[in-house]
């Protein structure tokens, strides 16, 4: 299982929210590159970067940190937040992002994601299935919608998708544990139509036992933030069980 650890970005600092709320905000750095190279330096080889202010734009804003990063650092790194157009894309690529995450535009714009599944792959986006009550929340947690997430998972997968962040937004930044049953029930659903899917976990992770029991589960990855910030679980302990 790939430890995944997270920079969510506004006005160009690492910050964490709680339940996706902006206004429940603790900066954690002035500097996200620094928080990076600490990951890097662990040994980790992979990081979730979200740009928040994006996500409330509808459109990329803090490009400029993900150059950095991906320049300074040999870091794999997802990108997210406020993709929503061919330009969007472009400029998360250019800038170093290996994947990206398709939320809010993969159910505003399917058809455009499709085409980005066709001209980029599976390897290259990743589904975004962020769930409020199991129903698909967009535009950075703020919309709820009545798209149950595992129909909306299910008919991604029919369409190309390999790859998928799915975070219980009730869990996000509570460090209550995350969402086990959601996974399973991802799993459980995948199994039944045959698909093959790679499940991101997020959101929720609070010590080494939750991340214990999600290995158990074999996911493909979990992203940890808070409980990395706020000393809950050490860069050491995840080195040592990441992938």
């Amino acid at each position: 299982m790939h430890i995944i650890p997270a920079i969510d970005l506004i006005e160009g600092k690492a910050v964490r929210l709680t339940q996706g709320d902006y206004a429940q905000k603790t900066e954690y750095n002035a500097r996200p590159l620094d928080v990076a190279m600490q990951f890097e330096d662990a040994g980790l080889s992979r990081l979730h970067l979200v740009d928040l202010d994006g996500a409330k734009a509808k459109r990329v804003i803090n490009y400029k940190v993900l150059e950095l990063i991906a320049t300074k650092t040999k870091l794999h790194i997802d990108f997210g937040g406020g993709i929503q157009s061919d330009d969007d894309l472009r400029i998360a690529l250019e800038c170093g992002a290996k994947q990206i995450t398709a939320g809010s535009v993969a159910v505003r714009e399917p058809d455009l994601v499709e085409r980005w599944l066709s001209r980029h792959g599976a390897d290259v986006v990743i589904l975004g299935a962020d769930a409020k009550n199991e129903k698909i929340a967009v535009g950075g947690w703020e919309e709820s919608t009545t798209l149950w997430v595992y129909d909306f998972v299910a008919e991604w997968v029919e369409k190309g998708i390999s790859h998928v962040i799915s975070t219980d937004v009730a869990k996000d930044g509570l460090l209550q544990g995350p969402s086990f049953d959601l996974y399973r029930n991802l799993q459980e659903r995948t199994q039944q139509n045959n698909q093959s899917l790679n499940i991101i976990a997020s959101g929720g992770v609070s010590n080494m036992d939750d991340l214990e029991k999600l290995a158990e589960m074999n996911l493909f990855g979990v992203i940890v933030g808070k409980a990395i910030y706020e000393g809950r679980v050490t860069l050491k302990q995840l080195s040592a069980i990441n992938a």
